[in-house]
């Protein structure tokens, strides 16, 4: 009976030191499986930073060859083929429209004689390439238990953002006093009192060029972003002043307009590279939001990544939430709108006053690649009283060829504004900041 009782004992130990194994094993597969996906991303992350530096290297060597260029050239009337002086953005209601850009590519053989072409048509090769694209990101996406923690962690996701990159990211917008001269109206000394809000103002990069240029003493510029890191990286600005602006953190798909500003006091909202960063099921509140903060009459000037753009075609696997709608490496999400969402989002409560496809053609003329980019621009006014939104108004703004802003009749369309110097790309982590010398 003993030696039963001893072999139950025995075969009893022996079970359970084969649970612990199995369990220990289990576990340091799963630590082993774990380890390696953090692996995973680091290396990636480490793929994607070289990728930024020997792109940063490349577009360097590229503006240097562009400046001896300049210099062989500059006594010379051709030079003044070479240089960016128009807006590459075409109105969607007029495609048959003269060019706006001044680099139109005749021929395919230079392509790689400037860092950047205007109007760039894609070719069968290209959409081709588009398509495949985005087939293999849709046979990959992000694993479904990851996709709620991006999306609520995506405040804190750009507080890391600005904590890492501060200001040192971003380049001030001079560009926007050519594409949206409606802004720099209201910096002249005999304006009157505007107020201009910058929605998802980043490091300020609207705000500062507006103050620093304004001779206006009744300009109001306020900025909000949904980072409260953002926000502290424009109040240390050396040139924040309460005296002349504000800064606040707001989410532009809250449940209702920032406390700090009155409703219908905006003349203008500067919405750049902001409405990307949303959930798709935000957008109609963002419009009713907008709507509150403009008066009647007030104006959105609007810029935003367009579909198919190259930073859209580069995402790699486990990066697509859902339709054109991506996270980034550093948790940020990014959505790639077209032209008839612009339409549907603004028409419904705005006067679209341009609704325009930037397509340009950034070329790597060291290594001889080849990149589209896609950006899409808006102007849309809140109608006034007794006016109907989604067509264009009394109120309709185009821009002469000396910048001046000029009053239109109704059922007048602006084609674009006239000239654009390479604006810098939103807060994106790399390759997204790609842009054109």
């Amino acid at each position: 009976m003993e030696r039963i009782e001893g072999a139950d004992k025995d075969y009893q130990k022996e079970e359970q030191l084969k649970s612990d194994i199995a369990t220990e094993t289990e576990t340091s597969n799963k630590r082993r499986f774990s380890e390696l996906a953090a692996e995973e991303d680091r290396q990636s992350s480490k793929k994607q930073e070289i990728e930024r530096v020997q792109e940063n290297i490349v577009d360097q060597t590229d503006a240097k060859d562009v400046k001896e260029e300049k210099e062989e050239v500059k006594d010379k009337a051709s030079s003044d083929n070479h240089k960016k002086k128009e807006s590459s953005s075409r109105d969607v209601n007029t495609p048959d429209s003269k060019p706006f850009g001044g680099r139109i590519l005749t021929d395919e053989s230079a392509v790689f004689e400037q860092n950047a072409w205007d109007h760039a048509p894609w070719g069968e090769e290209q959409e081709q390439h588009a398509m495949k694209e985005i087939e293999r990101q849709r046979q990959d996406p992000v694993p479904e238990e990851l996709v709620p923690t991006y999306h609520a962690e995506a405040a804190e996701n750009w507080n890391k953002f600005y904590a890492k990159n501060e200001n040192r990211f971003f380049k001030d917008r001079h560009w926007l006093r050519i594409e949206f001269p409606e802004l720099f109206r209201m910096v002249e000394a005999d304006a009157g009192k505007k107020n201009v809000l910058e929605i998802g103002c980043g490091a300020g990069n609207t705000m500062f060029p507006m103050l620093l240029e304004s001779k206006n003493p009744e300009l109001f510029v306020y900025g909000c972003d949904f980072s409260s890191t953002a926000v502290e990286v424009v109040r240390n600005n050396p040139n924040y002043n309460e005296k002349r602006c504000k800064a606040f953190v707001w989410d532009l798909a809250s449940d209702d307009i920032p406390p700090e500003v009155e409703p219908e006091s905006m003349d203008v909202l500067v919405l750049i590279f902001v409405l990307s960063a949303l959930h798709p099921d935000k957008w109609d509140q963002a419009m009713s939001n907008l709507y509150k903060l403009l008066k009647p009459g007030g104006l959105i000037v609007f810029r935003d990544y367009g579909r198919y753009d190259m930073a859209q075609l580069r995402f790699k696997k486990s990066r697509l939430l859902s339709d054109n709608f991506y996270v980034r490496g550093d948790g940020t999400r990014v959505y790639f709108f077209d032209s008839e969402e612009i339409v549907r989002l603004f028409g419904s409560k705005f006067t679209i006053e341009q609704n325009a496809v930037d397509r340009r053609l950034i070329v790597n003329r060291l290594r001889k690649v080849k990149m589209y980019r896609v950006w899409l621009q808006g102007k849309f006014r809140k109608p006034l009283e007794g006016e109907a939104p989604g067509k264009p108004s009394v109120t309709t703004v185009s821009t002469s060829e000396e910048g001046k802003v000029e009053s239109k009749g109704e059922n007048t369309l602006t084609e674009s504004s006239l000239a654009l110097n390479t604006p810098s790309d939103p807060p994106a982590a790399v390759p997204d900041n790609t842009t054109a010398v």
